[in-house]
């Protein structure tokens, strides 16, 4: 069994290398952006291995702040054909870093024009239907990608909804009204539930190419938490003059950010036990006091319900409160440190 295993892989990689070969040698014949296509064949090949860093700076260097947004265009046109064709976990987790690292260090018009290939077609992230079965542990590393593309698409999502990349931009929640924390607070947690979907099982936990995407992941996860913890102050602070109906709403996210603020922190001592990430300073995450999430109940049940509000009608309830709030302060968002 294990000579046919090894049989069977063997032939695998060959067929695989072929594959390659004959890709990039249509692309010479045929294409009109014969470099970036051999680059991308290249940077995603099926070789179980990082890519080289050059042929990566080439698909940077053809979606450049000096290239016009039809290269862009067509660069993004060919990482989802790549994407689309590929059955094998390897040409596909290397094209979702492509991708992930692309939005990370490329110029912005990537992201717009990502987003704007999204709408025009079928979602390119979308990868629920993907699985590579030729092993056991490739049927492993297909969940992960799937996990993967999932984050990305969140990732492209999030970006929409708050008109500026998270990772790469300072976050603006700390001075949002709560019209906009109401919409941006969801879709950063929806974001971070994603990354908690990243964390790898079985082979998966093991394997070097899995390991470089959620280091980018766990990296980046520091950035969503923190800009939760901004907003979530934020939210907090004008908590107790919020109509019931805005006021449930935030309740909510409230609870939800304790309750993905104990997943998130599993997902770091995974990544330590995992040598990933190495160097990194996660952050430490403390729970939220449960005296100022009961303090926030009670305001629920009696908050107001009409269209307008008399401030004075909350004045006595929020003296009454001002101590937890000082509590909460101190305590959980603003006392992060790192480890």
């Amino acid at each position: 069994m294990m000579a046919r295993g090894g049989t069977n892989s063997s032939l695998r990689k060959y067929v695989g290398s072929i594959k390659d070969t004959t890709t990039i040698s249509l692309a010479k014949v045929n294409s009109g952006y014969k470099e970036l296509d051999i680059a991308i064949v290249k940077a995603t090949n099926h070789v179980e291995r990082p890519a080289k860093e050059r042929h990566i700076r080439a698909i940077f260097a053809a979606v450049s702040a000096t290239r016009s947004r039809d290269d862009v265009g067509y660069c993004i046109h060919a990482l989802a054909r790549r994407l689309a064709k590929t059955r094998n976990w390897a040409v596909a987790l290397k094209t979702l870093i492509v991708i992930h690292r692309a939005l990370r260090e490329a110029d912005p018009t990537f992201l717009e024009e990502l987003i704007n290939y999204g709408r025009s077609r079928n979602h390119m992230l979308n990868m629920s239907h993907f699985k590579d079965d030729s092993s056991a542990s490739a049927w492993d590393y297909s969940g992960w990608v799937r996990a993967y593309a999932l984050f990305l698409e969140e990732k492209l999502e999030c970006s929409r909804v708050l008109k500026y990349d998270v990772e790469t931009e300072h976050p603006r929640t700390k001075d949002l009204d709560v019209v906009e924390l109401l919409k941006q607070l969801p879709a950063l947690q929806q974001l971070l539930h994603r990354v908690l979907g990243c964390q790898p099982e079985g082979a998966a936990a093991h394997n070097h190419v899995i390991q470089l995407a959620l280091s980018m992941v766990a990296s980046e996860s520091m950035k969503i938490y923190s800009a939760i913890s901004d907003g979530t102050i934020n939210l907090v602070d004008k908590f107790f003059e919020m109509q019931r109906h805005d006021a449930l709403k935030a309740l909510d996210i409230y609870r939800r950010a304790g309750q993905q603020a104990e997943k998130l922190s599993e997902l770091y001592e995974a990544c330590k036990s995992l040598d990933v990430g190495r160097g990194e300073k996660f952050i430490q995450i403390e729970q939220a006091p449960t005296s100022f999430l009961q303090a926030m109940e009670e305001y629920v049940k009696e908050a107001p319900r009409g269209s307008t509000f008399q401030k004075e009608q909350c004045k006595g309830r929020k003296a009454q409160t001002a101590s937890r709030t000082d509590q909460r302060r101190q305590s959980w968002w603003l006392r992060s440190c790192l480890w």
